[in-house]
């Protein structure tokens, strides 16, 4: 249920409304748009029905909700969402690009690439600390170590810092350590996580399962924002299908349409939609014509020795051509790149 009030509504008259949800057992989430403040209204909405609000000063009119994924929705908040990592904006009119290693592998190799992006004008990047790989035998990351490589990559650039988080317990750790909480399209279901991830109050990056449908996506955002956390940014990263030239199939469609249905801003994955590095830029750039607020690339100087995923990384001279290609489609767009 959505609580529209009058452009001349005062705090008071909010706070009012706020305090009878809560006293009828409903969960109230604010929204300061532009031109008008609403209240989304979670819960049994029979609850409304036994204690109406009509006779509230300040409520201009009450919507019943349809989505089944409220707060996602567009009914919920027509204006978009700007996600603010610590003074980096995802969303609106840039185009944020997020960039790095597949895997922090080295004190040195994590410092030369997030210099390097840094010079290229890229503010957030990604590296993953904890790799949640297909084969047991498969690297799987530094851990506590990583993270604590990313840290220094941060206090050192200054440049944002996105990395996997892979369960509940570990969630605070991955906190204290990085600016953005990504939850991997394998955990996207993981309710315990996404509760957990919602409570922390950090911005969070939440990829769409494997094999998962779009409502599917915005309903496990759902479970981040019914805890306060707002600041969630959707990411298709490609979906499988019968396809097998690609590692996955980059679902476009997903892009639009989550501009259609949902206020939150929605990135895309080229690389791991891709899985070989010839065709990325040709993704991102079609990312950026269908709307995406962003993409999340990864980047490694030397791919043939990486331990992550190497086939899927571009190289510098390759990353130095995409940013001219994102940048030129952007400005057709009317976006700017950072």
């Amino acid at each position: 249920m959505i609580i529209v009030f009058k452009p001349e509504a005062t705090d008071k008259h909010i706070e009012r409304v706020v305090e009878r949800l809560k006293e009828i057992g409903m969960t109230p989430h604010l929204s300061r748009g532009v031109a008008r403040t609403i209240l989304g209204a979670i819960g049994d909405e029979r609850l409304l029905e036994e204690h109406p609000l009509d006779a509230f000063e300040g409520i201009e009119r009450i919507i019943p909700i349809l989505k089944p994924y409220k707060l996602a929705s567009r009914e919920f908040k027509n204006d978009d969402t700007v996600v603010d990592v610590d003074g980096v904006k995802v969303g609106g009119e840039t185009f944020t690009v997020m960039a790095g290693p597949c895997a922090v592998e080295s004190e040195e190799q994590v410092l030369r690439i997030a210099h390097f992006l840094k010079e290229r004008g890229v503010r957030i990047m990604r590296g993953g600390a904890f790799k949640p790989r297909t084969s047991p035998y498969a690297f799987q990351g530094l851990g506590l170590e990583g993270l604590k490589l990313l840290s220094k990559v941060r206090s050192e650039t200054g440049l944002k810092i996105v990395t996997e988080v892979l369960d509940a317990q570990n969630a605070d750790l991955v906190a204290q350590h990085v600016d953005i909480l990504q939850i991997g399209a394998r955990n996207m279901q993981n309710f315990e996580l996404l509760k957990k991830c919602g409570r922390l109050r950090r911005p969070v990056l939440l990829k769409r399962g494997m094999s998962s449908t779009i409502q599917e996506l915005f309903l496990a955002a759902e479970y981040i924002l019914m805890e306060g956390n707002h600041d969630v940014i959707l990411c298709e990263r490609g979906i499988k299908t019968f396809e097998t030239f690609t590692r996955n199939t980059l679902d476009i469609s997903a892009v639009p349409i989550a501009k259609l249905e949902s206020h939150l801003p929605i990135i895309v994955d080229p690389s791991h939609a891709a899985g070989f590095r010839a065709i990325i830029p040709a993704l991102a750039r079609t990312a950026v014509a269908a709307g995406a607020d962003g993409i999340i690339v990864e980047v490694h100087y030397d791919p043939e020795k990486a331990l992550c995923d190497g086939q899927q990384a571009l190289r510098e001279s390759d990353f130095d051509r995409l940013m001219d290609e994102v940048r030129r489609v952007a400005a057709v767009m009317g976006r700017t790149v950072q």
